[in-house]
């Protein structure tokens, strides 16, 4: 199968590669936080430098209230407490330009209750490329939304990580193959045309 990536009509979705989740003191597998915020970046860089657009998706919140919270077994995810000033501000490696779509999610999933689907479809856009944190989490739950809407994706797996190894290969094995293709970074860089 001989597969292209149409820099016209394709947009890169990046999902929470930001300061205060690229930080956080936990591992992260089967790929640690440098290695994909440095697959990220290519991405990143390579989308930028062809002209099309980069969708930069962090979770955020306004006042603590905003946040999708309900009931679970499960500490609270988001934690507790004051967050640094720069909790909410991506990553130095993939910092915004003025050409970049910033959007603020407040749930896992980068579509539900955000601008994400109206900015895509304006530019005329139907393929995406996913990649960011957390696999089976925020990646998963827009790759889910994407497919509902009716979007294209490529997954960029080695620019994606979990808690996990078996949370990471699940999605990668299960669930994104029925509503995607599955690709490492370099090798979805090599199909953008």
């Amino acid at each position: 199968m001989d597969l292209k990536i149409d820099k016209n009509s394709s947009g890169l979705v990046v999902i929470d590669i930001q300061k205060g989740i690229a930080s956080m003191d936990r591992k992260t597998e089967p790929y640690g936080i440098k290695e994909v915020v440095d697959n990220v970046s290519k991405l990143v860089k390579k989308f930028r430098e062809v002209g099309a657009p980069v969708f930069l998706v962090h979770v955020g919140s306004i006042d603590g209230k905003d946040m999708l919270n309900p009931l679970t077994e499960q500490k609270n995810q988001w934690g507790s407490g004051a967050r640094p000033a720069d909790w909410f501000d991506f990553v130095d490696e993939i910092k915004p330009t003025e050409k970049d779509i910033i959007i603020t999610k407040r749930q896992w999933g980068a579509f539900y209750g955000t601008e994400l689907d109206l900015q895509l479809r304006r530019r005329k856009i139907n393929t995406i490329v996913l990649c960011g944190i957390s696999t089976n989490i925020g990646v998963e739950t827009t790759a889910r939304e994407a497919y509902q809407l009716g979007y294209n994706q490529f997954f960029a797996v080695d620019a994606m990580t979990s808690q996990s190894k078996e949370e990471h290969e699940s999605t990668e094995k299960f669930i994104f193959p029925r509503i995607g293709v599955v690709r490492k970074t370099d090798d979805l860089i090599k199909m953008i045309v």
